[in-house]
């Protein structure tokens, strides 16, 4: 018998790398586009779903424009907020990914699961309403927290670092800020792993999870990893300079410490997450060309 998982937002950085993944030969899996299931809409989530039997739903569908969310409040609720409560009263299994945002990044250490949430803006707010709504969905829930994502698709940090290199010898980005660079290729394994984990054992683990790359770095320190491993495959590369947040105001404030435990995955769900200079490695080398490694 035929299996069927839902992913919602297949066309992002997450969703793009979930269409890579090696599924098993008798789980098909739905990537509806926007005009098919509009994730901002209730009518159009519950006209998809009419008649429709999936054994899991994936949400990978966000808001994700930070400072946009600042000035589109109702939007970034709807979509970040509502819709995932809705996915989860349909009472399907259901794995929903979430932010480093959901926490102010005052503190020192690495974020666990159960320490305080208190997000700094809309977005952040946003999608802690929506962890709080699967919780409370009724359905077998998994909420995996993330941080920093990275591909050699759509819109994020790494892309724009190589384009902007390319007409750019000298680049301001800041240092104060620390987080957990994290592929969405390995984001979307882990998805994965969750899905099917519901979908074949009843008594699978639920709640909250975090999951990141191995290790931690600033904005800055990214970028000149961006570069070195660019420039290594004949790539665009860029100096760049050190700077401070306050340098760099945005409408929306930053968490400072957005880094993450991944304890309890990997305890739970035995997933072990790489370092992230490999997840880097393997996007310059999509998007420039192979890098060379040096040593013995």
């Amino acid at each position: 018998m035929t299996r069927a998982i839902l992913v919602t937002g297949g066309q992002g950085q997450v969703g793009l790398e979930l269409a890579r993944q090696d599924w098993p030969v008798d789980m098909s899996i739905y990537y509806p586009t926007r005009d098919e299931l509009d994730i901002a809409s209730p009518d159009s989530i519950a006209a998809y779903l009419l008649g429709r039997r999936f054994d899991a739903i994936v949400n990978c569908a966000a808001y994700t424009a930070v400072d946009k969310a600042e000035e589109e409040r109702d939007l970034a609720f709807r979509v970040n907020g509502e819709a995932p409560g809705l996915l989860a009263a349909t009472g399907i299994p259901l794995v929903h990914v979430s932010t480093d945002y959901v926490f102010d990044g005052s503190g020192d250490g690495y974020y666990r699961e159960d320490d305080p949430v208190a997000p700094l803006g809309v977005y952040g707010a946003s999608k802690l309403a929506g962890e709080r709504a699967v919780l409370a969905g009724g359905a077998r829930a998994v909420v995996l927290r993330t941080a920093w994502v990275l591909s050699a698709h759509r819109s994020n940090f790494l892309r724009t670092m190589l384009r902007v290199a390319a007409t750019n010898p000298t680049l301001r980005v800041v240092d104060d800020q620390r987080g957990c660079p994290t592929g969405a290729a390995d984001i979307a394994a882990t998805l994965r792993t969750i899905a099917l984990r519901l979908v074949e054992d009843p008594a699978a683990p639920t709640g909250v999870y975090h999951f990141v790359n191995a290790g931690e770095a600033s904005w800055c320190e990214l970028a000149r990893e961006i570069f070195a491993l660019s420039a290594a495959a004949g790539g665009p590369s860029a100096e760049v300079e050190a700077i401070t947040t306050a340098d760099y105001p945005t409408p929306a404030k930053r968490p400072a410490n957005s880094r993450l435990s991944t304890a309890k995955i990997i305890a739970d769900y035995a997933v072990r997450p790489r370092d992230w200079r490999e997840a880097v490695r393997d996007i310059v080398g999509e998007l420039v060309g192979p890098v060379p490694r040096t040593g013995a």
